[in-house]
């Protein structure tokens, strides 16, 4: 049969050698979201959900949307409110509050937000991740939600349980008048970076340093009280900025080695404490590019997390910072949006390492929506005259918006890959070579008797596979792909045999058949 293929190549899916079991994927709401789910028209609102959230398949066959299954709520601290006094320079990164200065909670703020976790709800979105990147401006040490001091957390001496108390009660007032609970608390955001003022006496975004110290009393402090509320959120830390703060010592700040600081054999072990989930969460940023330094870097946080019984890994960030140059991304860096297979491509290649490589459990992409000129959204927003703008009125209340490949490429994962679902071995891969030519992971769902093969080809030419499973057969051995290239979205192709598959060019595709 083979012999019909010319070049046909061989995979060994081993069905029974489970790698990690899946807890979704995501993307956030920060910080368009306010602006686009409070004033924008009905229509394009829920057309922009439903890309982002919807499951529902069309009568062709093909999705409408990419079903996320994380949906991240960025919970403020209320520079919005103090306006141009909190010397955040960019309007839209600033962000409301539902704590009051004299301690009441007002659950009307953040209404643009709220409109999205409803809409998220809506479309069926399994799990709720919700974050913040400063305590609320009444706390902090210098009544703004960027910091005044390095290595330092931006908190008041003593205010610990407030804040902790706040965290709760924005937990639970948003389950109250939303109906949505929260699955996950992140109490901290890239506590490796300063966060000062940056631009005069101006930062662009809210954000605190922390050393692991003040992260383990902050995480005991809010653990106590998820607990004695007996709540079931639970807690995930530490957002890292880069992934090898998570496995070396970078800086000796006593910010870095988390891994080892908080599941190691100390007495900061949290894996122990009530509402604590036995997870690490990093940041895939500057660290993607070379491709031998994506590789590795990976698979050091895989070495690390492997040393501790139970312990998770979650890339709970990313969108393009780095500058991998012209032949590989249109621009070459970040800057400049490309709603195209190329950087659809770069982004779908970390997903495959930061899942095949790190063992990442989920996969979570940062700003969902953008309204700039730059590659950090899924969705974009425009004026309809330029390719984005940053001046405070620009599509504030109405405008276009466009799905980019980048979006359905992550669908590719996203809707096929849901929760609970486990990634099975797909041996003997290359992964230098494979990184500009085709990368495969594979996904059983035990429940559903589903088999997902999901397959990145960064080649310029099409490739034919024989997929050879171990321990498990394909009912019919018939696969249905469906295809993200240049001219296809998330499309339905025709069944093929799990002897003679082919994946184009430069696409992704994902394979689904039942296992038997």
């Amino acid at each position: 049969m083979s012999s019909l293929f010319f070049g046909q190549r061989t995979a060994t899916i081993s069905i029974d050698n489970v790698m990690q079991t899946m807890d979704g994927f995501g993307g956030s709401d920060a910080w368009r979201c306010q602006f686009v789910g409070k004033n924008w028209p009905q229509q394009k609102k829920d057309a922009i959900a439903d890309l982002l959230f919807s499951k529902e398949i069309d009568a062709q066959g093909n999705p409408k949307g990419i079903g996320l299954s994380i949906w991240r709520f960025n919970l403020g601290a209320g520079s919005m409110e103090q306006g141009e006094n909190s010397k955040i320079s960019d309007e839209w990164r600033r962000s409301e509050c539902f704590l009051n200065a004299d301690g009441t909670y007002d659950w009307s703020k953040q209404e643009g937000q709220r409109w999205f976790l409803q809409a998220a709800k809506k479309r069926g979105v399994e799990k709720y991740l919700i974050f913040t990147n400063s305590p609320p401006v009444f706390m902090t040490n210098n009544g703004l939600a960027f910091s005044s001091q390095k290595n330092k957390l931006n908190l008041k001496e003593g205010a610990l349980p407030k804040f902790a108390d706040f965290l709760v009660k924005s937990i639970q007032g948003l389950e109250k008048k939303e109906g949505i609970k929260f699955d996950y608390v992140s109490p901290i955001n890239e506590p490796q970076w300063e966060w000062m003022a940056n631009n005069g006496d101006k930062n662009s975004q809210e954000g605190t340093p922390a050393t692991n110290e003040e992260i383990f009393n902050l995480t005991k402090a809010l653990s106590d009280k998820l607990k004695s509320q007996k709540m079931s959120t639970e807690i995930v830390l530490a957002e890292a900025a880069q992934i090898n703060y998570l496995y070396e010592n970078v800086n000796g700040e006593n910010r870095d080695n988390q891994i080892d600081y908080f599941f190691g054999n100390s007495k900061n072990n949290i894996s122990k404490l009530p509402n604590v989930k036995n997870v690490i969460l990093g940041h895939s940023y500057f660290t993607t590019w070379p491709v031998d330094k994506q590789v590795l870097s990976r698979k050091l946080i895989a070495a690390s997390v492997k040393q501790k019984p139970g312990l998770k890994y979650w890339q709970s960030e990313y969108c393009i910072l780095e500058n991998p140059g012209e032949a590989e991304i249109p621009g070459g860096a970040g800057g400049g949006r490309d709603l195209g297979m190329q950087t659809a491509l770069f982004v779908a290649r970390l997903i495959h390492n930061d899942i095949a490589l790190a063992n990442a459990a989920s996969w979570q992409w940062w700003t969902s929506l953008t309204r700039v000129d730059y590659k950090d959204g899924l969705i974009y927003l425009d004026d309809g005259k330029s390719n984005g703008g940053t001046a405070p009125d620009y599509v504030r209340n109405d405008g276009n918006f466009h799905d980019s490949k980048l979006l359905w490429a992550l669908g590719n994962y996203s809707l096929f890959v849901r929760p609970g679902m486990q990634r099975v071995d797909v041996p003997n891969q290359d992964e230098l070579g494979s990184a500009n030519d085709v990368m495969l992971t594979a996904y059983k769902d035990i429940q559903n008797k589903k088999l997902v093969i999901v397959a990145v080809n960064c080649g310029k030419s099409a490739q034919k596979y024989k997929f050879d499973l171990t321990k498990g057969t394909v009912k019919k051995n018939e696969l249905t792909p469906y295809i993200t290239s240049e001219n296809t979205n998330l499309k339905r192709a025709d069944i093929q045999k799990i002897d003679a598959v082919e994946i184009p060019a430069k696409s992704v595709v994902t394979f689904v058949g039942e296992l038997q």
